[in-house]
């Protein structure tokens, strides 16, 4: 089973963008997502690329899901998403 991680796109240059995944900054790549994104947008992130952009109206409630998994463990999570060692998790951030 495949985990896409939910993010916000902050920047965009080409088929590439930057999104924050709860205060953490990743680069992911634009070329399969099949929906115009632009900045401000949300997109499930998987292996560095966007496969899914969120609906507006699926926004808020995808993020509270993925925050309710999110309450077991912070070191573990912040790994998941690949954040450098020493991180705390931003759930506050969106």
């Amino acid at each position: 089973m495949c985990l896409g991680i939910p993010g916000e796109i902050t920047a965009i240059d080409g088929n590439e963008a930057t999104a924050s995944f709860w205060d953490v900054e990743k680069s992911v790549r634009l070329d399969i997502v099949g929906d115009e994104v632009e900045v401000g947008d949300y997109v499930l992130n998987h292996a560095g690329f966007a496969i899914r952009k969120i609906p507006d109206a699926e926004v808020e409630e995808t993020i509270e899901i993925y925050e309710s998994f999110l309450e077991g463990d912070e070191e573990e999570a912040l790994d998941e998403i690949g954040a450098e060692p020493g991180r705390q998790l931003g759930l506050g951030g969106r």
